[in-house]
């Protein structure tokens, strides 16, 4: 059974290269073959280390997940709220999160499978850490909506299901799309900035992809 205490070992830090190696490798690994298939051996000799060096970093393959998941949740955090942060309206908060939230989705599609659908596995404390991220996450986004319904800008019933619906665009990203796409990280953004403002009914003037509007 595993201990329901986070475990955070001294050595890792963002300045550490072996983290970050093992970070790729178990990326790559619990990507590819999910995170009970994958073993502690895989990762390792994904990283270029002996089976014994995982554990100098990290408590358990469990362990390891739970900070691969933290760091990708508090990134993408950060990304979505600096994306409304920097909006002047709305819409422009919206199409900003679609684009570059769905962008980074593309570009980290590895360790976004990860974040996304291996939280699960999580101990109940780990989970539950990374569980509050995805809800601030899930908050900003409703926030948007809440801020566009009040002004008129979008035509919306239900705020909680439209977030999810958005959501579900951007997440569902990271489970197709693979480098021999001959589609951009910016082309899939903009698509799915416009689909997401026509989810919400925006009829105001065109939106570019990176969230500001169009200078005709």
């Amino acid at each position: 059974m595993l201990s329901t205490v986070s475990t955070t070992p001294a050595a890792v830090t963002p300045a550490s290269e072996t983290v970050q190696r093992l970070f790729s490798a178990a990326a790559e690994a619990f990507a590819a073959k999910g995170f009970h298939a994958t073993t502690t051996r895989d990762i390792a000799s994904r990283a270029g280390l002996s089976p014994a060096g995982v554990y100098v970093h990290f408590a358990s393959k469990e362990d390891l997940l739970f900070h691969l998941s933290r760091d990708g949740h508090e990134e993408a955090l950060a990304l979505v709220t600096e994306a409304v942060a920097g909006a002047d309206s709305p819409a422009e908060a919206l199409a900003a999160t679609m684009s570059r939230f769905s962008a980074w989705h593309a570009e980290n599609y590895a360790i976004a499978r990860v974040v996304q659908h291996e939280f699960p596995h999580l101990s109940d404390a780990h989970r539950a850490e990374v569980l509050a991220l995805r809800k601030r996450i899930d908050q900003a986004v409703r926030d948007v909506l809440a801020a566009g319904k009040q002004s008129g800008d979008f035509l919306l019933d239900d705020i909680p299901d439209t977030a999810l619906a958005l959501l579900s665009i951007i997440v569902d990203v990271a489970r197709w799309y693979t480098p021999a796409l001959h589609r951009t990280s910016a082309q899939i953004g903009a698509t799915n900035a416009a689909l997401g403002l026509r989810l919400v009914g925006y009829r105001g003037g065109q939106i570019s992809q990176s969230g500001t509007r169009a200078i005709h």
